[in-house]
């Protein structure tokens, strides 16, 4: 199985790096293959422009490689912190690019986009974690949880993937070492659970992924 792991936070020391780190080492260790993208280390340019739009719009190769990874894969990891409510700017621009008709969705021939949807998108699962500084019940009953309706409804939904799962840690600035580890631990069981342990042949490959490392 090849999953996806799309990481959004400009600190190599932040827990959401831990948390793309241990979702990586056990997707390998039970065989599966991955593509990693951490969008601040590739200085990913999350600007869109309008000749984009089209479905059959030139797209830069960049662009085009990561379409590539999200058509291909089998399941999607989507990491980062909640920044007012929103994932940040350089994930939003990812998902305007990246998230593309003919690559994502697309809708049937003749409606002018109007109607609904038709998910394109091969992979299976959908997860995401997410950081905040914010309290589950001032999250829930003031803002009220907008990363679940912008991932779990308006993305993976529109796009055609249903088994969803999203865990949001928090309060991660009062959280110590034995709590984030207990979370990681966390993270380990639901990669564990969603993606189990692949073929025979697929885990000597990702071995020698990880030897060659």
């Amino acid at each position: 199985m090849k999953a996806l792991i799309i990481l959004a936070h400009p600190d190599k020391n932040s827990f959401n790096h831990a948390i793309a780190d241990t979702c990586r080492k056990t997707l390998l260790k039970n065989g599966h293959s991955v593509i990693f993208h951490d969008l601040y280390a590739e200085k990913f340019n999350a600007i869109i422009n309008h000749e984009e739009f089209p479905k059959d719009a030139p797209i830069d190769k960049s662009v085009e490689e990561h379409c590539q990874d999200l058509a291909t894969c089998d399941g999607i990891i989507v990491i980062h912190p909640n920044w007012w409510g929103q994932p940040p700017a350089i994930m939003k621009g990812w998902i305007d690019r990246i998230i593309r008709p003919g690559v994502a969705y697309e809708f049937e021939e003749g409606d002018s986009g109007e109607g609904v949807p038709i998910g394109l998108l091969k992979a299976n699962t959908g997860i995401v974690f997410n950081t905040s500084n914010t309290s589950e019940e001032r999250e829930n009953k003031l803002f009220k949880d907008p990363l679940e309706t912008i991932w779990k409804n308006c993305i993976f939904d529109f796009c055609g993937v249903k088994d969803f799962v999203r865990r949001m840690f928090r309060t991660i600035i009062t959280s110590d070492l034995q709590q984030r580890q207990t979370w990681l631990s966390e993270v380990e069981q639901i990669i564990e659970t969603k993606f189990g342990e692949s073929t025979a042949q697929a885990k000597i490959e990702a071995d020698k992924s990880l030897i060659q490392e």
